[in-house]
């Protein structure tokens, strides 16, 4: 008898409000998308909340509830799982912080500035590594040392250092003067300096230079954020018994992974955009299960991004897009097994009114391929998932169901 397969397909701030500009309906509810809609009839449908009352709706809270951990005892904060995920080897008093390149206004003071764009244009990986190497060779010190990531999405590790800052998520405040967002309280006056001396960096760097003639955004200031010490994870495997995978294009769901000892799989082309290789990654997801593991988490940003962009249109087609190039190539390719489970859903709502997450709870599909069911809705969205009844008031408790625990 061979092992049941498991594989979880989270799109990430899939879910939505209904929007005037589609016709009073949300984005899942006028994209097209067979698959999944098929997979909602002859599964089991419901809602699940995944942000417990009390914490605010991050991705990193989120998809550890989806992963089984209850955030209310293991959240400690998002940028350490993006510091593991990029290889940094956090102490236990280290507290590692989320340093985005972020495109500011070009006023004189920094007061006076409006946040443009908090991706600096999804400036390249090789545009900031060398920014950040020069931002380390001129910030850096034996307490605060600075590392690149990913395209805009950065680290600052600083020894001994303190939790609970004041400190704001870039993409919470798009085209708003950041006033009064910046740094605050005991520490507020080191990040402000570290803020304020990056820019003189920065303003006449020669990639930023390049970038400007290019008629692309200058990355112009680091933006300090999302403050946290290791977080000590339960294994994966220790609590499902089931050899996993993470696949991923965002450090913090790949540093998840790695924390509860799942493999974590780069998928050449995947961006955490809606240019990414979608394909690739249903392909990576096919690959992990035939080499022998179990359990597969895949994790698609791109509907997310869209919510944060105010990009109606493209959130819409990155819904299409999953539903044709991630869940029917795993549908096929998974055919050729006895039996296996699959359980859709996003984190959480990123609805494009607002361009941020919010804690509402979110739609989800429990299919099992030997036992389908009629689940009573017509397709997968927002209201029909919560016509049937089903709610799942803790996030990390629907693994256990997922796992038949």
């Amino acid at each position: 008898m061979e092992h049941m397969k498991y594989v979880v397909i989270l799109g990430d701030g899939m879910a939505d409000y209904p929007l005037e500009q589609l016709g009073g309906k949300t984005p899942l509810q006028v994209a097209r998308k067979p698959a999944i809609d098929a997979l909602a009839r002859q599964g089991q449908t419901g809602i699940v909340q995944t942000i417990p009352e009390g914490i605010a709706p991050g991705s990193d809270v989120a998809n550890l509830s989806v992963l089984g951990y209850d955030p209310k005892v293991y959240y400690t904060g998002r940028s350490p799982l993006e510091a593991v995920s990029i290889g940094i080897a956090l102490s236990d008093t280290d507290v590692a912080l989320r340093c985005n390149l972020v495109t500011l206004s070009d006023e004189e003071r920094l007061e006076d500035q409006t946040m443009t764009d908090y991706s600096s244009d999804e400036i390249t990986s090789p545009e900031s590594e060398v920014l950040m190497r020069d931002i380390q060779a001129a910030l850096g010190s034996a307490a605060l040392r600075f590392y690149a990531g990913i395209s805009y999405r950065h680290c600052l590790v600083w020894s001994q250092g303190h939790v609970g800052l004041h400190l704001t998520p870039p993409h919470d405040i798009a085209e708003r003067k950041v006033a009064e967002y910046l740094p605050s309280g005991e520490f507020g006056p080191m990040f402000l300096d570290l803020m304020q001396r990056s820019q003189q960096i920065l303003r006449e760097h020669p990639i930023n230079r390049q970038r400007m003639a290019r008629g692309l955004r200058p990355a112009n200031t680091i933006w300090l954020w999302g403050e946290g010490k290791k977080p000590a994870l339960t294994n994966f495997y220790d609590k499902y018994h089931l050899q996993g995978s993470v696949v991923s294009a965002v450090d913090l769901i790949k540093g998840l992974g790695i924390c509860t000892g799942l493999r974590s799989v780069d998928v050449e082309g995947a961006t955490g955009n809606i240019h990414t290789n979608f394909l690739g990654k249903a392909q990576a997801v096919l690959k992990e299960l035939a080499d022998g593991q179990d359990f597969v988490y895949l994790h698609i940003e791109a509907p997310d991004e869209c919510g944060h962009r105010f990009e109606i249109a493209n959130k819409v087609r990155a819904i299409e897009l999953i539903d044709e190039q991630v869940v029917s190539t795993i549908l096929a390719g998974m055919d050729k097994y006895e039996d296996y489970r699959l359980l859709i859903l996003p984190d959480h709502p990123t609805p494009l009114v607002l361009r941020t997450h919010t804690s509402d709870a979110v739609p989800f599909i429990l299919y099992q391929k030997s036992t389908p069911q009629n689940s009573g809705v017509a397709g997968y969205d927002e209201f029909e998932a919560g016509k049937t009844g089903v709610f799942v008031p803790q996030g990390h408790q629907l693994m256990d169901i997922f796992m038949q625990k």
